[in-house]
């Protein structure tokens, strides 16, 4: 399983394209300097989603896991539009509170990272993969893959990043 500092930052990536727009916003409204700011960080949360996700792959024990049903779980979505068209419903990037948003997004991240809570990261599905709900043994996870899943596909090979998220290493 991933380290609680590998979650924090893999949950962290998810913000990744709310930045772009962030920074997009910043940018015509002639805040240079913020977007600028904004757009390093954004980029560089990809490498590293990137490289944990590529990492895990390599270096998180495997196992197989029967699959017994399955449904797509990209649906968690919605909560990340809006947040995507936050930065639309305001006169001026530095009429946000800073102050309060940095703070908040960090204790989102670590809640998100250290509980058993799941949240959809789209900066994993902008690198092509997908998550779907799977049931095993009576147990639901979360799997994370490049595959298109229509039905229950038997076994696969996977690595446990969390204790309910599970990533296809093969796929």
């Amino acid at each position: 399983m991933l380290s609680p500092l590998a979650k924090i930052l893999l949950t962290s990536t998810s913000i990744a394209p709310v930045g772009l727009v962030y920074a997009w916003v910043a940018f015509w409204q002639e805040d240079r300097f913020t977007a600028a700011i904004i757009a390093a960080i954004s980029l560089v949360l990809v490498p590293i989603c990137h490289s944990l996700i590529n990492y895990s792959r390599r270096t998180i024990e495997k196992f197989s896991i029967k699959i017994q049903s399955i449904e797509p779980s990209d649906k968690e979505n919605t909560g990340f539009l809006l947040l995507y068209l936050l930065p639309l419903f305001t006169d001026k990037i530095n009429t946000l509170n800073w102050v309060v948003w940095i703070p908040m997004l960090a204790i989102f991240a670590a809640l998100t990272a250290t509980g058993y809570n799941y949240h959809f990261n789209p900066l994993l599905s902008l690198l092509g993969w997908h998550f779907y709900r799977i049931q095993s043994d009576g147990v639901t996870y979360v799997l994370i893959t490049r595959r298109h899943l229509r039905a229950a596909v038997g076994t696969l090979v996977v690595a446990q990043l969390t204790e309910y998220i599970l990533l296809d290493v093969e796929g």
